[in-house]
């Protein structure tokens, strides 16, 4: 089950962030913030060894004592960030590539939408939805 999840633009600044424990809503802040890195490094790396475009998937950016943060970016240089509990340890990789899918196909609706000033923050009711479907799922 994801506990946060953000959409952060290609300039690195929060489109959409959304966490399900209220209280530690800073605290996921500085972590997708902090993950920012990570995900520069891994974009880096995958220019120079020419890895396939198609591949958006991070992966694992880095875990941590209670929480496992995964990224994803799309071609566009949007990032998506995912903070999953590390106690669910049924949640699989592939399961991970499919939530962040639904995710960027959710993204590209609203992108097509034409109301929404690209740049700007997310408020979309389908969007949270979706996201929250997302957070509330028990694999």
């Amino acid at each position: 089950m994801a506990v946060c999840i953000a959409v952060i633009a290609k300039e690195n600044y929060p489109l959409y962030i959304r966490s399900v424990p209220t209280e530690n809503e800073l605290k996921f802040h500085y972590t997708v913030h902090t993950s920012l890195d990570v995900v520069d490094e891994k974009i880096s790396a995958m220019g120079k060894a020419l890895v396939d475009q198609r591949e958006l998937y991070l992966g694992l950016l880095y875990p941590t004592e209670d929480y496992k943060v995964y990224g994803y970016v799309t071609n566009s240089k949007v990032k998506f960030v995912m903070v999953v509990d590390s106690s669910n340890t049924a949640l699989r990789d592939n399961e991970i590539r499919s939530m962040f899918r639904k995710l960027h196909s959710s993204y590209t609706d609203i992108m097509c939408n034409p109301f929404y000033n690209p740049g700007d923050r997310i408020h979309s009711r389908a969007f949270d939805t979706m996201v929250n479907s997302m957070m509330m799922q028990v694999c």
